[in-house]
Formats: structure tokens, C-alpha cells, sequence
């Protein structure tokens, strides 16, 4: 029993044709041209569909099968939108932000998304500073078997922070000078998890992704073994078809 529509994302016409995908719950994706945009949709089997990580991985797929057979530009929609008919994407979408949709397809043309995530082990930059610093390791040191107010506590907790907080930046530092010049524009994320420290998306030239896949790894060889680096050099451009984002 079909719950509406769901759609993937949107693309300049004619869109994807003779592509044959598989969207959520192994239904064959299609495309319906509206108002001269192109979207992706496959019939939706459930009222509501739940972020886990098989349904999102999913709702990805099928916009980067799309792009890997050569249909580039594309504004990926928002995971979970279902709609009753195509007369709602008119009244909500189309008609009220046509010219910003396609101000955004200008935008993305011949650009790609890339992503860099930085980890790193709090407790090992933790003594790494504390062996650099023989200082604040002595206060640190001063902290246990003994009777400190806890004035000095804090001051020396917080002298311990700032150094760490130090460490963080000169790396984040690093990613900036090294990879921000390759990027049309760049949107830094919250990051995710406590061991996360950098959290950052670029928007580059489609075949310029070699040269900054080069920049990445030199900047995991300069602070090996320090960091973990996650890049993902092909995703659909979610950190920058957004209508807030148009500047």
C-alpha cells in the first residue's frame, strides 16, 4: 500500500532518464518533471520513515547513483519528505522558491562536496602536553597526595584546558590553511562526538578532488600518528543546496 510519495532530491530537466534504481523498501525510483525541476521520487510504503542508519544510507544511494551517472547537479532533499501529490511541491516548494532553486543549481554546477572529520584521543594529547610541558605538569602532578585549595585546583585545571584547547586549534588550523583555498566555500559542522575535533565540509571544482585528496593525506602524514581522518570524497552536496546558505 503506497503512504504518498517519496522524494530523494531535485535536478535541472530533463533529470535522470533510463536510470534504474532502487529507492526505500525496493521501490523503483522515477522522475516527475514540476514547474521545470526534476525530481526523484519512488512510491513510499510507509507513513513515516524512521533516520536509521539503513535508511539513510539508502535515501544517500540513491542521489549518488544518480551523480555517478553523470547527472552532477543536484539539490539533495531532506531525509523523510513524503508528500500527498505533486500539487503540494508546487504550493511549498516550486512556486515559492523557484528562482532560489535555481539560483542554487548555478551555484553547484561543476562543483562537488567533500568531507573531512578529525578524531583524536583526549587522553594521549592529554600526557603529550603534560610531557612538553613540564610546568603544568608539575602543577598537575601537585594536584594529587596533597591538600590544594580549590582555587589552585581550578587555576591549574584550567591552565591544563587552555593548553588543550591550544593543541585543538593549531590542528584545526592546519585543516584550514592546507585545505580552504581549494573550496568555493566551506561549512563547519558541530562535531558529532566528544573524540571529534574537526567536523568540516568543502564545496570544490569536480575534478579538482584529486589534488585536495593529495592535501588531505599530506595533512594526516604531518600529524601522524595524532589523528584519525575520515574524508569522503563523494556525497551528494547536502552542506550546500540549502536556501539559507545562498550567499
Amino acid at each position: 500500500m503506497s503512504h504518498g510519495l517519496y522524494l530523494y532530491g531535485i535536478f535541472p530537466t530533463p533529470g535522470p532518464q533510463d536510470l534504474t534504481l532502487e529507492g526505500l523498501d525496493k521501490q523503483p525510483v522515477h522522475t516527475q518533471i514540476v514547474d521545470g525541476f526534476a525530481f526523484l521520487f519512488s512510491e513510499a510504503q510507509q507513513e513515516r520513515y524512521l533516520a536509521s542508519r539503513r535508511n539513510l544510507l539508502g535515501h544517500e544511494k540513491v542521489l549518488e547513483q544518480a551523480m555517478d551517472a553523470g547527472f552532477r547537479t543536484l539539490l539533495p532533499l531532506q531525509f523523510g519528505l513524503i508528500i500527498e501529490d505533486w500539487q503540494t511541491v508546487t504550493q511549498q516548494l516550486t512556486a515559492p522558491h523557484g528562482p532560489s532553486l535555481e539560483q542554487l543549481f548555478t551555484k553547484l554546477t561543476g562543483l562537488r562536496e567533500v568531507g573531512v572529520k578529525v578524531f583524536w584521543q583526549a587522553d594521549q594529547e592529554l600526557h603529550a602536553l603534560l610531557d612538553e610541558n613540564p610546568t603544568l605538569k608539575a602543577q598537575r602532578d601537585s594536584l594529587e597526595g596533597k591538600s590544594l585549595s580549590m582555587d589552585d585546583v581550578i587555576r591549574i585545571g584550567q591552565a591544563i584546558e587552555r593548553a588543550l584547547a591550544s593543541r585543538k586549534q593549531a590542528i584545526v588550523d592546519a585543516f584550514r590553511v592546507a585545505l580552504n583555498p581549494f573550496a568555493r566555500q566551506v561549512v563547519e559542522n558541530d562535531t558529532l562526538t566528544e573524540s571529534m575535533i574537526y567536523n568540516a565540509a568543502y564545496l570544490i571544482p569536480w575534478d579538482n578532488e584529486p589534488e585536495f585528496s593529495i592535501q588531505v593525506e599530506q595533512i594526516d602524514q604531518q600529524f601522524d600518528p595524532r589523528l584519525t581522518i575520515r574524508y569522503n570524497n563523494f556525497t551528494a552536496p547536502f552542506n550546500f543546496a540549502q536556501l539559507d546558505r545562498l550567499d
